[in-house]
Order: structure tokens, then C-alpha cells, then sequence
């Protein structure tokens, strides 16, 4: 039996797992940055309440906008921890069980944000960012893991996709609650903070009904019956054999391998290009400044003419065009390929960062410019949720094996969360010191990220992970005579692939 003769119910397990483990995965991420928008106004007043209470003191704008930034940023730190912890998590509880046990940082969270008021403590609330953001960074790592290691191949980049779909869904949904109809008003706001909960309480009732991803339990677990039941059950129908013999080549080629750190991987030739390649492109999904357009949304539809108590509705339209594009990118990606559309998001991102330079010297000249500006942002959001939001979470899955794939996880995440930090640090500045030309930089880094995979990424799409091993190699030992680096086995060349049996 084939897999598009398989019956619905495998099918309907796939995408009830996908929508269990996202809804309290990579949702948070996107909802717990859209929520800080709303409250900023009373939280900072919040601030100064607590401080002129405590201590008698009446705070200075920058000393409160201090103690904002210090709030909000803290969410990219936190997530940062959780990047460099997920790894480990993964492979002593594996895939399933980690995003289970990741809601105790998300619970602890919402409670202390949910009491801060009470308490009269705007400390909770750095805790709780941080606390969240911890959860985020787990989320971001393990559920793509989780979705690659689970998908059939042919499935792999659309299920692996759904990642970023649900957290451009976070975005919107953050917005909507973050309404002042909603919970973004000033005796709601401790809700909206606690808002996260439900959908962490969603997934902790549904996830423990799927199964654990069948490549962990084969390759890391070594139980081959669990690994074929997961697979039944995930599938719909009996185990082609063609899917299990990939998994037990891949268990071949790990095996007596013990799971690698990311010191190892930094250290290994045999996948210099593989890391490089998702460092530079997790590097670019921040420094693109795809979430400070977010930020400077408010700016431009004032200056368009957009009356102040009506931006709250037009900033929805920001996320919902990230969310619409991820779900176009969902429905090409296996038809265009990963590099086709990495490559044309970021050309497309450059042509708008440029566009939208221009309009912002022409805005006082031209008076339909602030219109324009208005287009570029939500082409520029469009552009980077068609190509890099989605695609960049797929390659660690797709490019590292069994053993070396937490470690990579750790490092992309790392380096995601820490560029978000930077550039959530810089961006003001940015914006005082260049500008009109503030969105240069951004385009650069656009250019420079769509010819790196136009020159060295391979395409990923429908490949076993033998083939795209063999096709970095290439780049890793370039002008050398090597064999494809396979440990523990007997290896041999034919054609463009490595091929191992294991002694």
C-alpha cells in the first residue's frame, strides 16, 4: 500500500499530532511576541506605581523605558537558555516527552505573571519573560525535530513547515487577544500576560495520546517494534519497506555513536558546511529585521494618515500576512524545492528593503510615499514568510543525522535567539542613526543570505539523508580525495551516493 492510498485515519493522526505538539510549541513563540505590544503603556506605568510605592521614587521616562526593555528583552534570553538545553533534554527524554515537560517553564510563567499585580512586583514579570522564553527556545528546537523525524519523506518539508505556520497563527492570535475589546486593556493585562497557559494546558491533555517520533525510538532507543508501531499508527497502513530500510541505514551508519555536542560538531570536517549553513541561515532569519519591521509598523501607519485608535486593527493585517505566506509556502515546498524558495524570499526581501528606503527619503515630497511604505511592509513580511521562516527550521532535520541533530538544533537555536536579542538591542539606534536608511542593513544581510544558498546550499527536497550527505561532502573535502565519512562501517562509492554496510 502506498501512502496516498493510505486510509484517513493515518492521515488524521499525523495532523492531530502536528496540531497538538504546535499548538503548544511553536504558537508560543509567535503569541508571547505579539502580546507585549498591547500592555506596554500600563505595564510601564505599572513600573513606576511599584517603585514610587516601595520606595518613594518617581522614575524618569528612559529609567522605566529601561526597566521595558529590560522585560521584553529578557523573553530572547530566556530563549537562548532554552535552545542550549533542549538538545540534552531531547535525547534523555526524547522528542515527545521534552515539549510534554517543557510546560513547567510556560505554567511557572503564566502563574508569576498572573500574580505580579497582586504581589506588586514588576520582578515576576522579568522572571516570567524569561521563564517563557525558556519554554520558546525548548519549542523551537524540538518540535521541528519532532515533525522531520515523524513525517514520511515526500511530507517531510510541508509537516516541518507547519512549525512556522503555527507561529505566524501566534502572531495574529496575539494580536486579536491583545485588543483593547479583548484582554489589552488596562484591568485585563496581567490576563493577557497569563494568556499562554491555554494552549500549554491544550497540549499537555492531547500530546501523550501520539507517539513518539519513530526515528528516535529506532535510532537513539533502539526499539524497532515501538518504531514500527509508531509508524503504523502515524501512516495509516503497514510500513512500506523502503521507509524502514532508510531508517535502519541511517541506525547503521550511527551506530555505537554516542549523541555529539556542539563542541564536536565545530570540530568535525565531515559537516563544516552543513553547520556553516544553518548558522548563516538561523543567523538571517533575525538580522533580516523581519521582526523589527513589526515594530516600526506603528510609525508608518501613523504617518499614512492612520488614525491612532484604528493602527491596533491594521497591525492584525501585519501578522496575518505572515501567516499567509507560510501557508503558501506549506503548499509549494514540495513543489518548488527548499533552495528555490530560501533563495526567493531573500531576493524578494532585498528588492522591498530597498523599495521601501526609497519611499521613506521620498515621504516628504511625494504625498502618496507613506503609501508605499505602507506595501513594503507587508510585502516584506509576505516575502519572509514564503521563504525563510519556514524553510530555516526544516535544514537541521534534513542536513544532520541522528547523533549530530540535537547539537545542531542547540547551535541554530543559539544563534536565532541571540541575534534576536542584538537586534532588538540595536534597532533603536539603528533607527536614530541612519534613519531614513535604517532598513540597509537589513537588505544587505537579504542579499547576502540568498547568494550563499544560491552558491553552496544543496537542495534538500525528497533526499535521503545519504544523498545530501554525500552532496556536502563534496564541499567539505573540495580538491581532496576522501571517502564520504561514515564511522563504524564498511563504505563505498557509486555514483553521487554514499552507500555503507555496517560491519
Amino acid at each position: 500500500m502506498t501512502y496516498s492510498a493510505a486510509p484517513k485515519s493515518g492521515t488524521l493522526t499525523l495532523v492531530l499530532m502536528v496540531a497538538s505538539a504546535a499548538i503548544g510549541g511553536t504558537l508560543q513563540y509567535g503569541y508571547n511576541l505579539a502580546i507585549m505590544n498591547a500592555p506596554t503603556t500600563f505595564v510601564q506605568t505599572f513600573i513606576n506605581e511599584t517603585f514610587l510605592e516601595r520606595w518613594d521614587i518617581q522614575l524618569e521616562n528612559y529609567q522605566v523605558t529601561l526597566v521595558w526593555t529590560i522585560i521584553v528583552s529578557i523573553f530572547s534570553l530566556g530563549g537562548l537558555a532554552g535552545a542550549l538545553i533542549a538538545g540534552p533534554m531531547t535525547i534523555r527524554f526524547g522528542r515527545k516527552k521534552c515539549l510534554l515537560l517543557n510546560n513547567i517553564f510556560l505554567m511557572s510563567g503564566a502563574l508569576l505573571a498572573l500574580s505580579s499585580r497582586a504581589a506588586k512586583s514588576f520582578e515576576m514579570i522579568i522572571i516570567s519573560r524569561f521563564l517563557v522564553g525558556i519554554n520558546s527556545g525548548i519549542s523551537m528546537n524540538v518540535q521541528p525535530m519532532y515533525f522531520g523525524e515523524s513525517a514520511p519523506v515526500h511530507l517531510r518539508g510541508a509537516i516541518s513547515l507547519s512549525s512556522c505556520v503555527f507561529t505566524s497563527f501566534g502572531v495574529v492570535l496575539g494580536q486579536v487577544v491583545g485588543l483593547r475589546e479583548i484582554l489589552g486593556s488596562e484591568p485585563c493585562w496581567q490576563y493577557l500576560l497569563a494568556s499562554n497557559a491555554i494552549p500549554g494546558f491544550i497540549q499537555l491533555l492531547t500530546l501523550p495520546w501520539f507517539p513518539e517520533s519513530p526515528r528516535y525510538l529506532l535510532i537513539d532507543k533502539g526499539d524497532k517494534e515501538a518504531c514500527i508501531i509508531a509508524l503504523r499508527r502515524l501512516r495509516g497502513c503497514e510500513v512500506e519497506n523502503s521507509e524502514l530500510d532508510e531508517l535502519l541505514e541511517e541506525r547503521a551508519q550511527v551506530r555505537g555513536m554516542k549523541p555529539r555536542n556542539p563542541l564536536e560538531l565545530f570540530t568535525d570536517r565531515s559537516v563544516r558546511w552543513q553547520l556553516i549553513s544553518v548558522m548563516v541561515i538561523s543567523s538571517a532569519m533575525q538580522l533580516c529585521g523581519n521582526d523589527s519591521i513589526y515594530f516600526y509598523a506603528s510609525y508608518v501607519f501613523k504617518e499614512a494618515g492612520i488614525p491612532d485608535d484604528k493602527i491596533q486593527y491594521i497591525t492584525i493585517g501585519t501578522g496575518t500576512c505572515e501567516f499567509t505566506a507560510c501557508i503558501l509556502c506549506n503548499l509549494l515546498i514540495e513543489l518548488k524545492g527548499r533552495r528555490f524558495m530560501l533563495m526567493g524570499g531573500f531576493i524578494l526581501m532585498t528588492i522591498w528593503a530597498i523599495v521601501f528606503t526609497v519611499a521613506l527619503l521620498a515621504a516628504n515630497y511625494v504625498s502618496w510615499m507613506p503609501y508605499l511604505s505602507m506595501m513594503c511592509i507587508f510585502t516584506y513580511i509576505l516575502s519572509f514568510g514564503i521563504g525563510p521562516a519556514g524553510v530555516t527550521g526544516i535544514l537541521p532535520t534534513e542536513i544532520f543525522n541522528q547523533s549530530a541533530r540535537p547539537a545542531a538544533y542547540m547551535i541554530a537555536g543559539s544563534m536565532m535567539w541571540l541575534n534576536l536579542f542584538i537586534i532588538g538591542m540595536i534597532f533603536p539606534f539603528l533607527v536614530n542613526g541612519l534613519s531614513e536608511f535604517c532598513f540597509v542593513p537589513f537588505g544587505f544581510v537579504c542579499l547576502l543570505s540568498a547568494l550563499y544558498v544560491g552558491v553552496f546550499l544543496p537542495e534538500t527536497q525528497g533526499k535521503s539523508l545519504s544523498v545530501i550527505t554525500s552532496e556536502f561532502h563534496e564541499l567539505n573535502f573540495k580538491g581532496q580525495d576522501k571517502k564520504c565519512p561514515l564511522q563504524n562501517q564498511a563504505v563505498f562509492q557509486k555514483g553521487t551516493v554514499c552507500f555503507s554496510t555496517a560491519l
